[in-house]
C-alpha cells in the first residue's frame, strides 16, 4: 500500500491546523486526479489546499476533465504534472495523499515532504472510455458525481463534528456512492441509498 513507511500518527489527520494539504494521485494526472483537487479546492476550501499529480503525467489536462471543474471557478489553472514536485526537499509539506486509480496505489512512490498518511478512493477511469462525446462526457460525470458526493459526505461531517478524524471518515467513504443508473452504467457496482 501507499506510503506505509511514513504514515503519520492519526492525532495529526483532525482538521485541528486548517487547512490541511491533500495530494490526489493518479497515473496520469489528466483526468480524476484533476476532477478530486478541483473538487476539494472548490468546495472545501476552508479545510483543505489540494494539489494533485501522477505517477507518469499526461502533460495535459482532459477537455472532459476540465469541463467538469470549470463550474467551480478554481481561479488557477489547472495542469498536468509529475507526483516528482512534490517530493523535493523544498516542497509543501503535505498531511495526507489520496490516490484514485489502482496504478498509483500500488507504485512504489517517492518520500513526499511532511510523510503523509494516505487513503484510497479507486474509481474506474473514466478516459479509458471510448465511444461518442456523449458518452464520454456521461463517464466523467459519473465519476465527478462520486468525488463530489464523497466531498460533501466529509464536509457534512466536518462541520458536525470538531475535531474529526479525517482519515478514518475519507477511509469509510473509499466504498461508498450514491446509487444512479448513470454511475453504474461506467463500472461502479453496489452503492448506497
Amino acid at each position: 500500500m501507499l506510503l506505509t513507511a511514513h504514515n503519520k500518527p492519526m492525532a495529526h489527520t483532525t482538521i485541528q491546523q486548517q487547512p490541511l494539504k491533500i495530494l490526489v494521485l493518479c497515473t496520469g494526472n489528466s483526468a480524476r486526479s484533476v476532477m478530486a483537487e478541483g473538487l476539494f479546492n472548490g468546495l472545501m476550501g476552508d479545510y483543505f489546499e489540494a494539489y494533485s499529480a501522477g505517477s507518469h503525467p499526461a502533460g495535459k489536462v482532459n477537455p472532459f476533465a476540465l469541463e467538469q471543474i470549470a463550474p467551480l471557478a478554481l481561479g488557477y489553472e489547472v495542469r498536468s504534472k509529475s507526483w516528482n514536485e512534490f517530493a523535493q526537499d523544498q516542497a509543501i509539506e503535505l498531511d495526507l495523499i489520496l490516490t484514485v486509480c489502482g496504478n498509483a496505489a500500488q507504485e512504489h512512490c517517492p518520500h513526499f515532504v511532511g510523510a503523509p498518511q494516505s487513503i484510497h478512493w479507486g474509481l474506474p477511469d473514466p478516459a479509458g472510455v471510448s465511444g461518442s462525446d456523449d458518452k464520454i462526457r456521461r463517464a466523467f460525470n459519473a465519476c465527478y458525481n462520486v468525488f463530489e458526493w464523497r466531498i460533501q459526505q466529509l464536509r457534512h461531517q466536518l462541520e458536525l463534528q470538531s475535531p474529526l478524524n479525517v482519515i478514518a471518515v475519507m477511509q469509510a467513504l473509499a466504498n461508498k456512492f450514491p446509487q444512479s443508473s448513470e454511475i453504474n452504467e461506467h463500472g461502479f457496482s453496489g452503492g448506497i441509498q
